[in-house]
């Protein structure tokens, strides 16, 4: 593995739009493409890849888009429905998104006839994040900066409704315990709730400002990543609430961190996105400096694959892939 390798990116798709997230289906969907979906100033598209590192007969990547839903306004945020199932008849295809009209939007469409939305209100600010609960995917919990968590049936009910105590910027369910919620908090707290109780069971601290992003490593779920400040961190849960790593990363403030779906050691993140460039910097916990640093125009949105060490950014116009050495 080389050290601190800068490239190019290994794949790009072209868009009609400024792309302001992207986010790949966490989920199998039955099907051997990933499904992929992006979101710009007023619209959804979702579409499908396939890539040589998974199939030999794919020259690059292959990419098509399936459908492009209108939305109307800015989309913030996406998340995908462990319901998703390209192998169905007809297939289903259901994700939510959070825009800037402080909205939440759940679609569902069989990519023939059928496209519904559901618009979702509550929250009184901008939302930060969503997930769907990762076993049924029968409800979804938002977070915004109005200081709450919440959580929703998809009929738009909500479920239950947690007080924060700062904004609320990344909110995880964990993979296997379908009541345990991760919430990150702007002021450097992270969270976790029990749904059935609805108390708080555990907290971390950062002990620095502002935390802009947290992830749950899916491959070692006592593992817990963030940035905050221009630092990641990363905690064992079950040794102590403050960090057992840190290092300094992004010279202008740390925006995202997103561990891979596929190594407990691998995490991307990404810098603010600036005047010019974004930086994306890949790190492997066995390496001191990042082993792959991308640069893209303008980027936003950060997204693993499910099963390739691959990640996406999206930027102007276009969506970016990186893939790394594991």
């Amino acid at each position: 593995m080389k050290q601190d390798s800068t490239r190019n990116t290994s794949y790009t798709v072209d868009c009609e739009d400024y792309v302001h997230v992207v986010k790949f289906n966490p989920f199998d969907s039955g099907d051997a493409c990933s499904l992929i979906a992006y979101g710009g100033n007023n619209y959804v598209v979702v579409g499908s890849c396939r890539f040589q590192e998974e199939d030999a007969e794919v020259e690059g990547m292959q990419y098509k888009t399936l459908r492009t839903f209108h939305h109307g306004i800015r989309v913030d945020a996406i998340a995908w429905s462990p319901e998703t199932r390209l192998d169905a008849i007809p297939p289903q295809i259901r994700f939510c998104t959070a825009a800037s009209d402080r909205k939440l939007r759940l679609f569902t469409s069989d990519l023939q006839d059928k496209n519904e939305f559901k618009t979702f209100d509550g929250h009184s600010d901008y939302i930060n994040d969503l997930v769907f609960a990762p076993s049924e995917g029968q409800e979804l919990a938002s977070v915004s900066d109005d200081h709450t968590c919440r959580v929703w049936d998809l009929e738009g009910n909500e479920k239950a409704h947690f007080v924060l105590r700062s904004p609320g910027m990344s909110v995880c369910w964990h993979p296997e315990e379908a009541f345990k919620l991760m919430v990150a908090e702007k002021n450097g707290t992270i969270r976790f709730y029990d749904l059935i109780t609805q108390q708080a069971i555990l907290s971390l601290e950062c002990e620095q400002t502002p935390l802009m992003s947290a992830d749950w490593c899916l491959k070692n779920t006592l593992k817990i990543g963030a940035v905050a400040g221009s630092d990641w961190l990363i905690w064992d849960i079950t040794r102590s609430s403050y960090p057992q790593d840190k290092r300094p990363v992004h010279v202008d403030r740390a925006r995202l961190f997103r561990w891979s779906r596929v190594n407990e050691n691998l995490f991307a993140t990404t810098g603010y996105p600036g005047k010019t460039t974004t930086q994306l910097l890949v790190h492997h916990l066995g390496h001191p400096q990042p082993i792959l640093t991308g640069t893209a125009a303008v980027g936003s949105g950060l997204t693993w694959h499910r099963t390739l060490p691959l990640c996406a950014v999206g930027g102007d116009h276009k969506i970016f892939f990186w893939v790394t050495e594991m």
